[in-house]
């Protein structure tokens, strides 16, 4: 088996002698359990994938830990009608704006480590790597490459769009990205700008409305706000776990 490569199963059958649990199985009972074993095997492998190849930067952000509080913009009812994926099965999009601190990236990556569970691909990338890894493919000739492997993903998520100005081959490079995608997969993209800035801060020209036309066609849109920085919550809630006085 192991030859083979059914390690779930021979783990399983392991177990089963190891504890005797075995003996007063029929083979329809002991065979299924066996099988059953190899396809969770299987799945919980290709979920370690998955995640270690969406490379997320905020490794505990899952859905299970969003926070709802009141005033803040983030409805519980439209986050559990994403974790349906059908969004991701139709090639929508998720847009999320808010101040610095709101929990913007968090939201993403919990979005993106759901559609991990469920065997969806994934790529976080934040802005200023993408464009840092676009220019060393154009430089080392794997531009076309490099675009492909953004249009197979699943789910791009596009962290933190407008911390710095776009020159025009940047404008355009994203605008490539974003016709790949349109129709055949779905992108997350966090802003600290406001969605009506968007055009002025992709040049107001027809590329920006074409970026803007694809990634609105079909799309949910969340904009949070905060008063205090879940950033900074966190980091003092860290402090007084550790017995640490915070003034």
């Amino acid at each position: 088996m192991n030859q083979m490569k059914l390690f779930g199963m021979a783990q399983a059958i392991e177990n089963l002698q190891s504890k005797g649990d075995c003996q007063d199985m029929g083979f329809t009972e002991l065979f299924g359990l066996i099988v059953d074993h190899e396809w969770t095997y299987r799945e919980n492998r290709k979920m370690e994938r998955l995640i270690k190849g969406a490379d997320f930067k905020e490794k505990t952000a899952c859905i299970e830990a969003l926070d709802y509080r009141g005033g803040r913009g983030l409805k519980k009812s439209a986050i559990q009608e994403l974790t349906q994926n059908l969004w991701i099965q139709n090639h929508q999009n998720v847009l999320i704006t808010g101040p610095s601190g709101s929990g913007k990236s968090f939201v993403a990556q919990a979005l993106g480590h759901h559609a991990t569970r469920f065997g969806f691909s994934v790529n976080y990338l934040r802005m200023p790597k993408l464009l840092f890894a676009l220019i060393q493919a154009r430089a080392d000739g794997s531009y076309l490459k490099f675009l492909k492997k953004l249009q197979r993903v699943n789910v791009l998520i596009l962290d933190d769009l407008g911390l710095a100005p776009l020159s025009d081959p940047e404008k355009q490079d994203l605008m490539e990205i974003i016709e790949d995608r349109h129709g055949s997969g779905s992108t997350i993209v966090t802003s600290q700008l406001p969605i009506s800035g968007w055009h002025a801060y992709l040049g107001g020209s027809l590329l920006a409305e074409g970026i803007l036309d694809r990634l609105m066609s079909s799309v949910h849109r969340f904009e949070l706000k905060t008063t205090e920085s879940l950033r900074r919550d966190k980091s003092l809630s860290g402090l007084t776990d550790a017995g640490q006085s915070v003034n």
